[in-house]
């Protein structure tokens, strides 16, 4: 595995409390959709919330789960297929997110800089793909700030991220 020289500028806690943080305000977007509209609302033919959920369940804690055991599995939605409910999803999410926590543990400053094969398709260092995960969370979040305001309902504030 190639490596890649990067110097310290946060924490390996500090990132994940960021991580965390911004998973912890997705779950809130979610918790202000109302259960029809979770699953049926959408713009302009994009995705409802519940398939754009799908996607950030279907990445944070299987592709970190990956990268800790070095493993490569193709990308997949399969996980979510049977979740029906809002209330299900917040489950998963919440089981997602201590998921992540566990495998975060196992991870080594040192693993950061080592290349993976994200899903057998991106090849980059280990901190850009857990840079990729918060970045299309934040960017999923915001078509979801959208939809809440499309229907008049007043998403949580961005930077509230306890």
């Amino acid at each position: 595995m190639d490596t890649l020289s990067v110097p310290q500028v946060i924490s390996s806690q500090d990132l994940l409390k960021h991580w965390q943080g911004h998973r912890a305000l997705t779950r809130r977007v979610i918790e202000a959709f109302p259960e029809k509209d979770f699953f049926e609302f959408s713009i302009a033919g994009m995705r409802t919330f519940a398939k754009l959920t799908d996607e950030l369940l279907a990445i944070a804690s299987p592709a970190l789960k990956g990268i800790v055991n070095r493993e490569v599995k193709p990308f997949t939605e399969g996980d979510t297929e049977n979740l029906t409910t809002k209330a299900q999803y917040l489950q998963k999410w919440d089981e997602a997110t201590k998921e992540i926590n566990d495998n975060w543990a196992k991870l080594a400053d040192e693993d950061f800089s080592v290349t993976f094969n994200l899903f057998g398709q991106y090849e980059f260092p280990i901190i850009h793909n857990i840079l990729y995960f918060i970045d299309n969370e934040v960017h999923h979040r915001g078509q979801g700030y959208v939809y809440l305001r499309a229907l008049g309902i007043e998403p949580p504030f961005f930077w509230e991220r306890q």
